[in-house]
């Protein structure tokens, strides 16, 4: 009988095409429950913060009343080569995100939209365009850098929010700028720049578009500032330099010192 013999089924391993439906099910399961998971959230909107189509520097108002026209009478030779430190940013308006209003003191940032950069690192180049349209100084350069230069400029942008509170929205910024002369560490001139502006849409592409404007106006209004105040300081240099002689026909000019003068020659 053994040519007759049935080979028993093992229970504890069915045939084949029973693993194939329940592997089939195991992922039409695992499917459906990826389908319940949450979506990753899309990439934030970014936006610059720059100066958009360069444009001239409005002129001085008053030149005559100021001390700008010393500087612009000066050679590019002798005037000025101004050094622009990177701008610093007070708490909270140091990251890429967007701040915005709804209540006083209370700052929150939009989910979905963010700067490129760093409002502060944004503003650099900008401010070096618009100091540099004024033609007052020789150069104006940027820290860090190997280039040397008589004055320096110091920013600091202390507030750019887009502000809920009012209706419609506005955006303000804050900035304050010192001049310094670089060789005596001497402030020569300081001043806070504060500018609003009204936002076309109550949304982030609206306060962009705002903090734009604000900060075209400001950048003009510091680039003048700064000649004012550079002009100034040439000036006063000018006057204490030593008077200059030619002491006899033929001979060069050279600077005498005050017991130099007192004693004939």
């Amino acid at each position: 009988m053994t040519g007759n013999a049935m080979t028993p089924i093992n229970l504890d391993n069915p045939p084949a095409p029973g693993r194939r439906c329940a592997v089939a099910l195991l992922l039409t399961l695992l499917g459906g429950c990826a389908g319940l998971l949450p979506k990753p959230p899309p990439p934030p909107a970014l936006y610059a913060l720059d100066g958009g189509p360069a444009k001239r520097a409005p002129a001085h108002a008053a030149p005559a009343a100021t001390g700008a026209t010393a500087a612009a009478g000066a050679s590019a030779a002798s005037a000025p080569t101004l050094i622009v430190e990177p701008p610093r940013a007070a708490a909270g308006y140091d990251s890429t995100r967007i701040v915005y209003l709804r209540t006083p003191l209370r700052l929150e940032h939009y989910a979905h939209s963010e700067w490129v950069d760093t409002p502060a690192r944004q503003l650099a180049p900008v401010l070096v365009a618009a100091v540099e349209r004024t033609g007052t100084f020789g150069a104006v350069t940027q820290a860090p850098g190997s280039a040397a230069g008589e004055l320096r400029l110091s920013t600091e942008l202390l507030r750019l929010q887009h502000d809920f509170t009012v209706a419609p929205s506005q955006v303000h910024m804050t900035l304050r700028a010192s001049l310094i002369d670089h060789k005596t560490r001497r402030v020569l001139a300081a001043r806070q720049f504060d500018h609003s502006v009204a936002a076309d849409s109550e949304d982030a592409y609206g306060g962009v578009v705002a903090a734009h404007r604000a900060m075209q106006t400001v950048l003009d209004e510091l680039a003048v500032f700064a000649a004012d105040a550079a002009g100034r300081w040439s000036a006063s240099t000018a006057s204490s330099l030593p008077l200059a002689t030619s002491g006899q026909p033929g001979r060069p000019i050279e600077f005498l010192n005050a017991e130099e003068r007192r004693t004939p020659r």
